[in-house]
């Protein structure tokens, strides 16, 4: 069984970091209700339509679940939301404007006094206090708060991840830590407010730049797609186009790297490559005998050198190459869920239980609404009045 069967997620949430929280939760088996606003729901629902239509965001962040359209500025909107959390939730997740959620009346302050059970998530830019609590938070502009830009990029210019990475911190943060509030509810009976910030979820991915420049030490350079501090480690191109990555890092791997791969065994005993400090200090005298090593050969000849040495490569794909990847097909890491554009592959969940995950389809904008409302007691004429007055 799946291991959060019979758990109900009431989340009112947009763009990435609590929609991809409460993904996992559904992957988990929770029922997930998300509450959209009428018309145009989540507005990552817009950022393109690449998916077949539909938004690349979206697709990847909301499967399996159900989606509920409320016009929460109207108190009929407002008294279905609160019977839902009451009536059906054993969590609720919001990443809403800063305050929001105190004036719909879903803060954990007010909840927990009605149902002391319930786990109260809130995920937000900076947090719900200090001075920055009411900045606008997006994830590029975290990347930046948080130093992530001034260690990524090249020499000559700063970059920001090309994922959204500080979206994505949040969100396993927020998913790691309800799960530990479920745990402790299973002890004690007691609801839990669970409180993330994408700043200081990415700041702790920050942790290693953080040590390296403690007490006011330079911070580790910007390297581009190469490791700041250890070398060899990073892409080599091959004689036929393509580029190899490759990482060395104790002296028995320079050493065969040497012999087995640049066919110089004599580099291994130079005192100028002898440890990572000097290797990294003379990157300049070793970078062209390495390209000129690896423009001798293809791309399958040099990850087969490399192997050989036992040394850590990988090929540098592209995006179409993932979709294709011969180690996900090997370990039948592919699935199907439904979609409004049809099916559509999805990557299953990291890890292995016994029973699959739940993969259930994409949802339409307010999908769910009539069934959700008939679920809480309302009748057909109810039902019909609320849609005439938009409340959803």
């Amino acid at each position: 069984m799946q291991p959060l069967r019979g758990l109900t997620v009431v989340a009112l949430e947009h763009a990435i970091a609590a929609p991809f929280a409460t993904r996992q939760l559904a992957d988990l088996g929770a029922r997930v209700i998300k509450v959209e606003r009428p018309g145009v729901g989540d507005f990552a629902r817009g950022y393109d339509t690449r998916t077949r239509g539909l938004a690349s965001h979206f697709a990847w962040t909301n499967r399996s679940k159900e989606s509920l359209t409320l016009d929460l500025k109207q108190p009929a909107a407002q008294a279905i939301l609160q019977r839902l959390i009451v009536e059906r939730a054993d969590v609720v997740v919001q990443n809403l404007a800063p305050g929001a959620a105190a004036r719909l009346g879903v803060s954990f302050e007010a909840l927990n006094a009605r149902k002391p059970g319930l786990i109260v998530c809130d995920i937000s830019g900076y947090g719900d206090d200090g001075p920055y609590r009411d900045k606008k938070a997006y994830d590029l502009l975290i990347q930046s708060e948080v130093g992530f830009v001034s260690i990524t990029g090249t020499p000559q210019a700063p970059a920001k991840a090309g994922l959204p990475v500080a979206d994505i911190a949040a969100g396993m943060y927020a998913y790691s830590n309800i799960l530990a509030a479920l745990l402790q509810r299973g002890r004690d009976g007691l609801g839990r407010h669970v409180e993330v910030s994408m700043l200081e979820a990415l700041a702790e991915w920050m942790g290693y730049p953080l040590y390296y420049g403690i007490d006011g030490a330079a911070p580790p350079p910007r390297s581009g797609a190469s490791h700041a501090t250890i070398y060899p480690y990073g892409p080599f191109p091959t004689g036929d186009g393509q580029t190899v990555m490759l990482g060395i890092q104790n002296e028995r791997e320079w050493a065969g790297f040497c012999r087995e791969v640049l066919r110089r065994p004599e580099l291994a005993a130079d005192p100028r490559y002898t440890d990572p400090a000097r290797r990294s200090a003379a990157r300049a005298e070793l970078e062209p005998l390495i390209v000129a090593a690896l423009a001798a050969l293809t791309a399958d000849e040099a990850l087969a050198r490399l192997d050989a040495a036992q040394i850590a490569n990988a090929r540098v794909n592209t995006v179409a190459q993932l979709w294709a990847h011969p180690q996900l097909q090997a370990r039948g890491r592919w699935r199907e869920v439904d979609s409004p554009a049809g099916p559509l592959p999805a990557l299953l969940p990291p890890g292995r239980w016994d029973e699959e995950p739940r993969l259930d389809a994409i949802p339409t904008l307010g999908e769910h609404t009539d069934a959700i409302l008939a679920e809480l007691g309302l009748g057909a004429d109810e039902i019909a009045a609320l849609h005439a007055s938009g409340a959803v």
